[in-house]
């Protein structure tokens, strides 16, 4: 059983890990939890797998530190964000995107990618998609083999806004992965709507 100078320890390890990796996250435009978490626990030194915070808890520092460092900005650029979001949404309609990540949980800061996921029926569709609006992407190929990893991730900019979309087979759309928040056009479109000035209050898919 640990000690409870071990577990003190661990608890105070973990905050610092969440800490320095929301950090990373607002200053670095990093999207996923996972790396985030890893690379802070690294450069902290941290090996004990106690000592590793949940998303929550990273989300939560993330949060904190937005509302501290980028208080006036951020809900300007989150409405931005969902703007773009609307149009690109839009325009690859015929392939089920859905909104995710920092811009639909209201975390998206100054470096925040713009991700959506998409279900096509083939991913050569969707670049022919994109070579026929002769918009300029970049194909980028999954960081690491996993599970539920997309088969390709397209990159691009739109109206100065990094956005990053994940294709997905089609057969994948309903697997929906475990604490992901999700929204189809319709939601997106009913939060630009409602003209949210809030981090807070995203609609669950």
């Amino acid at each position: 059983m640990p000690s409870h100078a071990h577990v003190s320890r661990s608890g105070g390890l973990r905050r610092e890990i969440a800490a320095l990796a929301a950090r990373m996250m607002a200053e670095d435009g990093i999207s996923d939890f996972g790396f985030a978490k890893r690379k802070a626990a690294k450069q902290l030194g941290a090996t004990d797998a106690d000592a590793l915070p949940n998303n929550t808890e990273i989300e939560t520092e993330l949060r904190a530190w937005l509302a501290l460092y980028q208080d006036e900005e951020q809900p300007e650029r989150l409405h931005e964000m969902r703007s773009v979001a609307v149009e690109v949404m839009r325009l690859l309609a015929d392939f089920r995107p859905y909104l995710t990540g920092g811009a639909l949980d209201g975390t998206a800061g100054r470096y925040s990618e713009l991700e959506i996921e998409i279900f096509p029926e083939s991913t050569k569709d969707v670049e022919i998609f994109f070579l026929n609006l002769d918009l300029p992407y970049d194909h980028r190929e999954p960081r690491r083999p996993a599970p539920h990893a997309p088969e390709a991730v397209l990159s691009f900019d739109w109206n100065d806004v990094p956005v990053k979309v994940s294709v997905y087979p089609s057969s994948a759309e309903r697997n929906v992965r475990r604490g992901q928040e999700r929204a189809r056009l319709a939601q997106v479109e009913a939060l630009l709507a409602a003209g949210e000035h809030t981090t807070q209050g995203t609609p669950q898919e």
